[in-house]
């Protein structure tokens, strides 16, 4: 019995060794190895043509790799994905979506007035009068004054989902804004732009003349 104990013990660590020959960083054989092991691309080195393309149809030959996220990809941390293309169809359907954030408090409500005279005051102005610094009172390079977004009562009216509509993808002279401010910062913005439309608004109570 302690011989049949030692030839096992002797047997075993046989197998012990045998399996320990390989090298450290050998992974063995891998079931899809491209799942496991991503392939290392450098964010802005040009990509082999041998081995990639941006053409579907090649998709047999060669990786396909377009350096686009997935549709519909929402980054970490941001609000969901906007559901309106930007078509004629979008912009009308914009009208529904309401604001997703709460009102702002005190602090967002100056990170908003910031974003707003960062993005927006060099066109739309400071007071949101359409006289910001590139029209100026048309002495500034911009021949057609921009958007009144106070004193005019299409925007006045205009709802909040069709004002990120526009921010997200622009609207006529104004240019796209989706690569400059994130989805939440956008409807921060636009939430300080309707404070100011409801203050500019309001009637200004009546002086009250103090006799001597």
């Amino acid at each position: 019995m302690k011989k049949i104990l030692i030839i096992a013990g002797i047997f075993v660590a046989g197998l012990v060794m045998i399996s320990c020959r390989g090298g450290k960083n050998d992974p063995g054989a891998v079931y899809m190895p491209d799942m496991a092991y991503s392939r290392a691309l450098e964010t802005y080195a040009g990509l082999d043509s041998a081995k990639f393309t941006n053409d579907p149809s090649k998709l047999g030959t060669k990786i396909f790799y377009n350096n686009m996220p997935v549709a519909g990809t929402v980054a970490r941390g941001d609000l969901a994905a906007y559901p309106f293309k930007n078509d004629s169809s979008g912009y009308i359907n914009s009208a529904s979506v309401k604001n997703p954030l709460a009102a702002l408090s005190a602090k967002d409500y100056l990170e908003a007035a910031r974003l707003y005279l960062v993005n927006c005051g060099i066109c739309h102005g400071e007071k949101l009068d359409g006289n910001g610094p590139l029209y100026n009172g048309g002495n500034g390079p911009f021949v057609a004054k921009p958007a009144n977004l106070i004193g005019d009562a299409k925007y006045t009216a205009m709802a909040e989902g069709t004002m990120f509509h526009s921010v997200l993808y622009g609207l006529n002279a104004m240019g796209s804004y989706a690569s400059q401010l994130s989805s939440t910062q956008r409807w921060m913005i636009i939430h300080y732009i309707k404070e100011k439309q409801s203050l500019s608004a309001k009637p200004v109570a009546d002086s009250v003349v103090v006799k001597k």
